[in-house]
């Protein structure tokens, strides 16, 4: 649902927002490159959901060079559980920056308890996102 609305704001930003589901991705298009916000749950013990463990395993398993991504995290947690704390979304953040990947502008955590819906939290995120980090990032490059 997250993944969704932020598509529709970045749509509205006027930019493509296809959405690919984890167990869909193919790792290897990360390789070509290219801009990716990755919208990542937390499961269980601070893991990535089910459908993203294939996925996230390739990655480290293969170690692309993914030096020619550009990427945003969104990451859905609950302060109930401080230790794990969105940790799923920050796992994909760490690994794409060993991989060489470069983050744009500082990851969106979002609470579960916060009383905010995350969908309405990430669509303002996204188009700050678009409008400052993702410029910055790119004239830069």
């Amino acid at each position: 649902m997250v993944a969704q609305e932020v598509q529709i704001a970045v749509e509205d930003a006027g930019h493509e927002a296809p959405i690919v589901m984890m167990e869909a991705f193919n790792a290897d298009s990360l390789r070509e490159g290219g801009i990716y916000l990755i919208c990542s749950s937390t499961y269980g013990n601070g893991d990535v959901p089910d459908n993203a463990q294939a996925l996230l395993q390739r990655l480290k398993d293969e170690r692309p060079d993914l030096s020619n991504v550009t990427y945003g995290v969104i990451a859905l947690g609950d302060m109930t559980y401080k230790a794990t704390f969105c940790q799923g979304g920050m796992l994909f953040d760490s690994l794409f920056g060993e991989l060489g990947a470069s983050r744009a502008g500082p990851p969106l955590l979002h609470d579960a308890n916060s009383g905010t819906l995350p969908e309405d939290v990430a669509c303002e995120w996204a188009k700050t996102w678009l409008r400052q980090d993702l410029a910055t990032m790119l004239e830069a490059a």
